[in-house]
């Protein structure tokens, strides 16, 4: 098995990351080049340390959270499962098929409910990425632009967005500071209470309760 430091220096899969950002951005979408990659990776990682998972788990959450995004290049509605077959295809020899399957099961399940968790990575691997909401994943840079577009207002207006985990109350908690004056609070249930449904599914298949925290406003 390799590392996400050697995933990580793989040139196929930075220049997926990279084509993935240029389509993206032709198409005035949030950021999901190598800053979102990146991140989703390391908190992929701090979720599945914090919560208990072996080393192995953890290296596998990690490589999974920074390839989730990579296809999207290739198409924006199915990129998640292309994500998957292009995992295996550039690192078939470098995993075991147990390893393989469980990093494809959490690249093609990051994006869809439609089946339910049977691993602990795809479930981190969800509550990693639907939490990187933050204005540096605007790309638009007229501020008229972005008040035109409701996944960039809501983006631009987040100012913070973490995950605490509770060990003793079981408990995994986003927490996010929005600016109010840039977007109501409403408008952010209107784009990301399906993420929020998925990240309570996530969350209980690890067996914690999943809240919600704006403006230090306990909401969920």
């Amino acid at each position: 098995m390799i590392t996400l430091k050697q995933v990580k220096k793989n040139l196929y899969i930075l220049e997926f990351i990279k084509q993935t950002e240029i389509s993206l951005a032709a198409l005035s979408f949030t950021e999901h080049g190598l800053r979102h990659s990146n991140l989703v990776a390391d908190r992929a990682r701090s979720v599945a340390k914090e919560i208990g998972l072996s080393e192995k788990e953890q290296e596998l959450s990690a490589i999974a959270g920074f390839c989730h995004d990579m296809a999207n290049f290739l198409s924006r509605t199915n990129h998640n499962y292309f994500g998957a077959l292009l995992f295996q295809q550039v690192f078939s020899n470098d995993f075991s098929p147990e390893e393989l399957v469980l990093i494809m099961e959490a690249i093609s399940n990051h994006d869809k409910g439609e089946m339910n968790f049977t691993n602990p990575i795809s479930a981190v691997v969800v509550l990693a990425d639907k939490s990187d909401v933050h204005r540096s994943r605007v790309i638009r840079k007229v501020i008229d632009e972005i008040k035109s577009d409701i996944h960039d207002r809501v983006n631009f207006a987040t100012k913070m967005s973490r995950l605490k985990i509770d060990k003793t109350k079981k408990r995994i908690t986003l927490t996010f500071k929005i600016d109010t004056n840039f977007v109501p609070i409403m408008e952010y249930f209107e784009i990301f209470t399906n993420r929020m449904v998925y990240c309570r599914k996530a969350a209980k298949y690890l067996n914690y309760d999943f809240g919600l925290v704006i403006n230090n406003f306990k909401l969920l």
